[in-house]
């Protein structure tokens, strides 16, 4: 499977406490039109950890029927239980997906081969293309170097998210592996060095509010214009920080509800952004062109 490109990290709109539906529906359309990739529902920017198993299935089946086979959809199906991952991804499998996400699990804090182990058994037990996410700050486990090329000798992992923001380990893994697996950025401020040293793509957060730029940036760096690339990495910087000033998908939400994306509607314990880091988000959507400047 070609896993390259722009995939976007959905965030999950909520109303009123449910999910809503129409407002994802409406992000798929986005996407579809911006030149995104790919699709990831119910990751860490979903809000997955506070979804129900209904809700998690729920918002994973609207994105894939809503799709309509127009672009990859990478479902989140990751756990820090083994055999509820193995569930999940299977569930993912029957409604559709092309691959599924599974971050390594978290709060557990398994070792290397128990990480391992992990994978291969839900590589064994289900038939579908699987991506490993390793984000230490996360999860309190980082996926090590050695253990990713253990990992690209399953049969069906094709890829790697890697978000450790480690740029070293990042290479000694596309090193490791060979280029077999696609070195994914899970940290849309390193996809340009990412690119640089044998990546293919980004899982963005970005890609939320600017998915043409987000796509264009791995394209154009694929295509060889370097230059052109840079242009666009070094435009984007400064939202990119301004996303994360505060917990993602905080302030992510934040911007798509000042663009009428959807309601700035979180769940316990993320609660809505401060009004400091809310006045430089906006500034900075004001600068990019993703809202309009105030009327003195």
């Amino acid at each position: 499977m070609d896993l390259s490109g722009s995939f976007v990290a959905l965030v999950t709109p909520f109303e009123g406490g449910k999910v809503d539906e129409a407002a994802l529906k409406r992000m798929v359309e986005f996407h579809a039109a911006g030149g995104t990739a790919g699709l990831v529902p119910c990751g860490t920017t979903g809000e997955s950890a506070t979804l129900s198993h209904e809700e998690h299935e729920r918002v994973i089946g609207t994105v894939i029927q809503a799709n309509r086979g127009r672009m990859k959809v990478v479902a989140g199906t990751g756990s820090n239980n083994t055999a509820e991952a193995v569930r999940l991804t299977a569930w993912a499998a029957k409604a559709g997906a092309d691959a599924a996400l599974l971050i390594a699990p978290y709060y557990n804090k398994p070792t290397q081969e128990g990480l391992f182990r992990h994978f291969k058994a839900v590589s064994e037990a289900v038939d579908l293309p699987l991506v490993p996410y390793s984000i230490q700050s996360r999860t309190g486990v980082n996926i090590e170097a050695e253990t990713v090329a253990r990992l690209a000798g399953l049969r069906n992992v094709v890829a790697i998210k890697e978000a450790s923001g480690n740029l070293e380990q990042m290479a000694r893994i596309y090193h490791l592996t060979g280029g077999k697996l696609a070195l994914l950025s899970g940290d849309d401020g390193l996809t340009l060095p990412l690119l640089a040293i044998g990546g293919r793509g980004v899982i963005s957060v970005a890609a939320n509010v600017a998915p043409r730029d987000t796509a264009s940036l791995v394209s154009e760096f694929l295509a060889g214009r370097v230059d052109k690339a840079r242009e666009i990495h070094y435009r984007m910087l400064p939202l990119v920080k301004a996303l994360f000033l505060e917990t993602n998908p905080i302030p992510v939400k934040t911007a798509m509800a000042l663009m009428g994306m959807l309601k700035a509607e979180f769940r316990l314990p993320l609660c809505e952004m401060s009004a400091g880091n809310l006045e430089k988000l906006k500034k900075e959507m004001e600068a990019y062109g993703l809202v309009k400047e105030k009327a003195a």
